[in-house]
């Protein structure tokens, strides 16, 4: 059976995202045809794909790399979420489904008891389902597939420290999904706004994994020349 070119390509953005295919690194079809189970077709589709979200890019002599994003293009991701994410609440406020506010609910329901708990791992979990199920309810593929992207990208580029107060956090989230149901749109955009302003505050940028070995053996360099 083919696999889609679309599972390919997700699994290959997860793998980047992870940092298991390492920013600069090279992304040979043949070896990754070989880690997926899949012929080089779809390989070669989901690094087009990927190409053009800015995961990947084509270099001359070196074929499909995964990208380097700078600091400021980081940085950029972040200012980028400030705005389309309280544009996305709006939006959902505007046209949601029954079904989306169920779900929305469910979350927030599952996250309070969570964070009443304490149970971190579950907590990041449902804060990604969170925002996505939000994102959908948007009513807009354009906006829905922007919000995805940057999720992604922050994820690849960003650490992010647990909330100090995740009951708070997750009170936000209700408030949020109460501007939602209500269809008040300006409500939904200013919680958005300051839930998103506050969860920025705890992103911390990656280093590659290549600059934290370049770093340590500058460390032990500098180290042996004091002894």
């Amino acid at each position: 059976m083919r696999i889609p070119a679309h599972s390919v390509c997700t699994a290959i953005r997860d793998d980047i995202v992870a940092g298991i295919h390492e920013r600069g690194g090279r992304l040979t079809e043949e070896v990754l045809a070989r880690r997926y189970g899949v012929s080089r077709v779809p390989v070669r589709e989901a690094l087009r794909t990927l190409e053009a979200e800015g995961f990947v890019v084509t270099r001359r002599h070196a074929g499909a790399c995964v990208a380097e994003p700078s600091e400021q293009e980081a940085a950029d991701l972040l200012e980028m979420r400030l705005l389309l994410e309280p544009l996305g609440a709006a939006r959902a406020a505007q046209r949601r489904t029954e079904a989306h506010l169920k779900v929305l609910r469910g979350l927030v329901r599952l996250g309070q008891e969570r964070a009443r708990l304490g149970n971190s791992d579950d907590l990041r979990a449902l804060d990604g389902w969170f925002h996505e199920t939000l994102a959908q309810a948007c009513g807009s593929h354009a906006l829905t597939s922007a919000l995805t992207q940057l999720r992604h990208k922050i994820a690849w580029m960003y650490s992010v420290e647990g909330p100090a107060s995740p009951p708070e956090t997750w009170a936000e989230h209700g408030a949020i999904v109460d501007a939602v149901a209500r269809g008040d749109s300006e409500r939904a955009r200013a919680v958005t706004a300051l839930h998103t302003e506050r969860a920025t505050a705890a992103h911390r940028l990656r280093t590659p994994a290549r600059d934290r070995a370049r770093h340590a053996q500058h460390a032990v360099n500098t180290a042996g020349l004091r002894n």
